[in-house]
């Protein structure tokens, strides 16, 4: 891992700070927050905007409605201000600002962009007012995955993962991944839907500190490097 994510709303913000203040060499980006997906872990936004909660305060569940959750648990389907947008993104940026004024760049949770083109036209405006616009598709990116969907266990992952870099053509590539660890904490977080969220998240930390995945990288030559790291490429 060269880059991680930051997410201002979330209870364990300062926790989260302490860590990357503590492994200064990690890149970090700030990962806007439109939604609280979790049943029995939320969190609420920074700022007075009635228009983007629901009944109890905190973010909608969802971006767009999904078949398995109540109605009325998306934010596309509420009557949502673009004015009460912009300011809760622009504090999430500047909190996070003020205690890493290193983060490098900002993107959306849950592809909270995908809701409006307003809400689009938003971010860009502020991820290049606060300089954190670094877009990896501007840099030749490609996203990528090392494992397909029903690839479920971490050595199934493994393998996969091998597989996909004996495989990689020359170019620059984007993998995006949660890892976590399977404890009693994590068990605790799920939503309709994906309730194995512990062991799916642990299964991500093995591939990643895997002593094979790391030798095939060697063998092969492959790089790893940040968001950060992209500026040295410029853009395409």
């Amino acid at each position: 891992m060269r880059s991680t994510e930051i997410m201002v709303p979330c209870p364990w913000f300062p926790e989260a700070v302490k860590l990357l203040k503590e492994n200064p060499g990690l890149d970090v980006g700030i990962h806007l927050v439109l939604t609280s997906e979790w049943n029995n872990y939320k969190w609420r936004p920074l700022t007075h905007c009635p228009s983007l909660v629901d009944k109890d305060g905190y973010f909608y569940p969802m971006i767009w409605q999904r078949v398995d959750f109540p109605k009325g648990t998306a934010l596309h389907d509420a009557s949502w201000k673009i004015e009460e947008i912009e300011k809760e993104l622009r504090a999430q940026i500047e909190m996070a600002k003020k205690y890493l004024p290193g983060a490098s760049h900002a993107d959306c949770h849950m592809g909270c962009t995908s809701c409006s083109s307003q809400i689009d036209e938003v971010v860009k405006k502020l991820v290049k007012e606060y300089n954190v616009n670094i877009n990896p598709q501007d840099y030749g990116v490609n996203y990528a995955g090392l494992w397909e969907k029903n690839d479920t266990t971490s050595d199934q992952r493994i393998k996969a993962a091998i597989e996909k870099l004996k495989q990689l053509k020359p170019g620059k590539y984007l993998f995006v991944e949660h890892p976590g660890l399977d404890t009693p904490e994590m068990r605790a977080i799920w939503h309709t839907g994906y309730f194995n969220v512990a062991a799916d998240r642990d299964a991500v930390t093995k591939v990643f500190t895997s002593r094979e995945v790391m030798d095939i990288i060697k063998q092969r030559g492959i790089k790893l490097i940040s968001y950060a790291d992209l500026k040295q490429f410029g853009p395409k």
